[in-house]
């Protein structure tokens, strides 16, 4: 599908989903008229799902959820069902385990192969986190509950369950005609929305308050076609917006993501880490993001899947630990080395920290295991895989500097120690120590960069940039105009190099290095 297309599909969603909630024909099933209880307290699922199921049956209405405080359990949205929570509305996720089912815990709001369905309003979906929290913790020391993982060692160094005693608040699979407007989603446990393998997909204006726990994604869109996600605000202790590709046979296809706003303890805009099937034809625009622990930006194919025709433009990142990740890579074994190609990146402004940026946050992300100076901006394949045809254009990335070489160090004459990683899960800090400080390019072929200025306010003992095996390096209006090592630009095994307007200090003959 084109951009063209893509357009005439949103402009059909929008109009086809306009009707049902205009049309005087559609009925309203308000639910306090049929039983349900705004005490905070009684469970209402069974009210909601009868509501719900009548709806459907009937040929569709919407369900409405008035002001006041619903508790419920597990509801499964039906096919021309619009669930709508008014202002001061709140449904409230049962803070019970058993609410959620035996075994793995089932999401609060489910849907699986239904089309034509909506959750709107000014209401919220609340977790109620902490409370589930304790109730999954009583379980687990009485040995009523099962899991293999929480007292095992993590990176946290904290007892943690499993992610299948976490119920999702929000898990949609295989359905069409989605619409997702308005709402607030808060205090989950893990993933606060799922949508797997859906179609036509509208998120817009929500915000998503979700830092009770870890791996509280804000939203993920898994092997979705025609999806659209704006105008929303996203602080997730996890990756803030996720695509991901779960199956090698399904790909994230005709994604447009546009006028966010996200603060993350993990990544703000991440492709992966899941990448089976792929990515391809993505446009993330308009983004702005703050207090993020790792990348502004992370698109990652480990799997197996191909990661094309992606287009980033106008993020602006203020204490941020990365600008840019960009990794090809082979976790998945059993498939062969996946493509990273086709990517076009610009007008990103990112501020990088000495610190840790996702300080405050009630569970912070784990911390770098390894001693580190500031981390610069990389695009890495392996030797087996390379990263194709990437531009890169009116980029701004500032660095807070004074590195030290007592914490860590990796010289310029030392490239060939800089593990490959090649198995590894995907983030910006998996090499450890990198030699440079601004960016850092190996395995790569067709990088064409333009327009960038790298500064860095103290002293760094590395050269600004570094590219190792690349073919096909392209540097047009590169300004670096403080740096305290030389050389400042480092090009190694580097074939058919263009360099045009190198704005560096000293001469430029000499801080250039190439070997």
């Amino acid at each position: 599908m084109k951009r063209s297309q893509i357009k005439l599909f949103i402009t059909a969603s929008l109009l086809g989903c306009a009707t049902i909630g205009a049309s005087a024909q559609i009925k309203v099933y308000n639910i306090m008229r049929y039983g349900a209880v705004a005490d905070g307290k009684t469970n209402n699922t069974t009210v909601i799902q009868k509501m719900i199921d009548e709806a459907s049956v009937q040929g569709g209405g919407i369900v409405l959820i008035p002001a006041g405080k619903f508790v419920s359990g597990v509801i499964n949205i039906k096919s021309n069902v619009e669930l709508h929570l008014d202002k001061d509305a709140f449904l409230l996720g049962s803070p019970v385990r058993a609410d959620y089912g035996d075994g793995k815990a089932s999401a609060l709001i489910v849907s699986n192969h239904q089309h034509h369905i909506a959750i709107t309003g000014q209401g919220t979906i609340d977790g109620q986190g902490d409370a589930l929290l304790k109730d999954i913790y009583v379980r687990l020391n009485a040995g009523t509950l099962r899991d293999t993982e929480w007292k095992t060692e993590n990176p946290w160094h904290q007892v943690r369950p499993e992610e299948d005693n976490r119920p999702k608040l929000i898990e949609f699979k295989n359905c069409d005609d989605v619409r997702i407007k308005d709402i607030t989603i808060k205090n989950g446990l893990c993933w606060v929305q799922n949508y797997k393998s859906c179609s036509n997909l509208i998120v817009d204006h929500i915000t998503v308050e979700s830092v009770t726990f870890w791996n509280n994604d804000g939203i993920d869109i898994v092997d979705c076609k025609n999806a659209r996600l704006t105008n929303s605000f996203f602080n997730a202790a996890d990756d803030g917006i996720c695509l991901k590709s779960e199956n090698s046979q399904e790909v994230c296809e005709n994604v447009y993501v546009a006028d966010c706003k996200v603060r993350s303890s993990a990544s703000a805009i991440k492709f992966g880490t899941a990448s089976h099937g792929g990515f391809k034809n993505i446009t993330v625009k308009n983004i702005i993001v703050y207090d993020t622990f790792r990348s502004a930006i992370a698109l990652e194919s480990v799997d197996g899947g191909t990661l094309e025709d992606i287009n980033v433009d106008n993020i602006k990142a203020t204490n941020t630990g990365n600008a840019i990740f960009i990794r090809l890579g082979h976790r998945n074994q059993k498939a062969p080395v996946g493509k990273v190609r086709g990517i076009h990146i610009s007008n990103v402004a990112v501020d990088v920290p000495a610190g840790k940026p996702d300080a405050g946050y009630q569970m912070e992300g784990p911390a770098v295991r390894d001693p580190h100076n500031v981390f610069p901006s990389s695009i890495v394949g392996i030797p087996s895989g390379r990263v194709e045809d990437v531009t890169l254009e009116n980029i701004k990335i500032n660095y807070s500097g004074d590195a030290q070489k007592e914490i860590a160090y990796v010289s310029k004459d030392s490239l060939n120690k800089v593990p490959e990683q090649i198995k590894n899960y995907p983030e910006f800090s998996m090499f450890g120590e990198l030699p440079a400080w601004g960016f850092y390019i190996r395995h790569a072929d067709g990088i064409k960069i333009r327009n960038i200025v790298l500064t860095c306010n103290g002293k760094d003992y590395r050269p600004a940039f570094i590219a190792d095996d690349v073919g096909g390096l392209s540097l047009n209006d590169v300004n670096i105009p403080m740096t305290t090592s030389l050389p400042v630009i480092l090009l190694n095994k580097v074939s058919q190099s263009y360099l045009k307007g190198i704005r560096i200090p000293g001469d430029r003959n000499k801080n250039i290095e190439v070997k």
